[in-house]
């Protein structure tokens, strides 16, 4: 339980450097004009991604939940492919990748990296996170209240993130649900 107990913490502090970023790249946003949206849903939101964290510790550690080795080290390697997918949505938006809804306006849609064949690749790695990083110690209670909860708030932020990016292009927006059609805005959390 000690190493699961670290992978959680290692996943936590990886959260924490997001924030960092999404910070530096929210100075950057607001410098050139940056309209901020959707800021009702993100306190549910940081509130469900700490509520991830703990209850993976929780459920394993008080439900005496056993690692299963046919489980636990798929669930491992889809948790590391997630956030590679993650960093590398991260790294192809550059300064426009936040944890918030920030868009400046004028801006093209990024349409490199992930984002030429997914219109949300971050919220695919938030998917895959969420229920890998619970059944890596087969904390199922976890892996399906995060699945359900997460997907009721995604239709909340891509649906904000998809109308937040066509008030800031224009008419020429790629419609919502299409390859790139929110490039430019995932978050990370």
């Amino acid at each position: 339980m000690i190493w699961y107990a670290l992978l959680v913490a290692a996943v936590a502090a990886e959260r924490v450097a997001e924030l960092f970023v999404a910070r530096r790249n929210e100075r950057w946003s607001m410098s050139r004009g940056a309209v901020v949206a959707g800021q009702g849903h993100y306190p549910a939101m940081v509130a469900l991604h700490t509520a991830l964290l703990f209850g993976c510790l929780i459920e394993a550690g008080l439900a005496d939940r056993p690692f299963v080795p046919a489980l636990g080290w798929p669930m491992l390697a889809v948790v590391v492919a997630a956030q590679g997918l993650r960093w590398w949505c991260i790294s192809t938006l550059g300064p426009r990748w936040n944890t918030r809804v920030i868009v400046v306006p004028g801006m093209p849609l990024v349409t490199g990296g992930p984002y030429r064949w997914l219109g949300h690749p971050n919220y695919v790695a938030v998917v895959a996170e969420g229920l890998a990083l619970p059944l890596v110690h087969t904390a199922w209670v976890t892996a399906v209240a995060f699945t359900v909860l997460n997907a009721a708030l995604l239709a909340v932020r891509v649906r904000c993130e998809n109308e937040a990016l066509a008030g800031a292009i224009g008419p020429r927006a790629v419609p919502a649900g299409a390859p790139g059609s929110a490039a430019g805005l995932d978050a990370a959390s």
